[in-house]
């Protein structure tokens, strides 16, 4: 499956963005997805994750409370809304999918995504 991100931008702390994860040549249906940002000289981390189901979801301690992921099956999309945005946010962020049989699982590893969109820089600064 091929993926796309879109929505990336500056915006001023506190601020909001909507990141969108559009794929193609395959269904998104069996795939659980990631949203993993690295900024300049960190690891790459997960920040959110959802199951193919959607019931069930992963954050990073720092964003629970202002990120929110879903995904629209139908519109093989995944999305990442963030709110209340910091400085400390600012990364590249990278839309992954895991093809699996397993409809509740959060795919939690970086290394068992096979599919990596391309990034969308985010960048919070005043």
């Amino acid at each position: 499956v091929q993926l796309v991100e879109s929505g990336g931008g500056l915006v001023e702390p506190g601020g909001s963005l909507r990141l969108s994860c559009a794929a193609s040549g395959r269904t998104l249906t069996v795939y659980a997805m990631g949203w993993f940002r690295q900024a300049p000289g960190k690891e790459r981390e997960l920040v959110a994750g959802i199951s193919w189901s959607g019931s069930s979801t992963y954050y990073l301690d720092s964003v629970k409370g202002r990120f929110t992921i879903s995904r629209d099956n139908a519109k093989n999309t995944v999305y990442l809304q963030m709110n209340s945005l910091k400085p400390e946010d600012t990364a590249v962020y990278y839309c992954a999918g895991d093809y699996t049989s397993m409809p509740f699982k959060v795919t939690m590893s970086k290394d068992e995504y096979e599919s990596w969109g391309q990034g969308s820089q985010v960048a919070v600064s005043s």
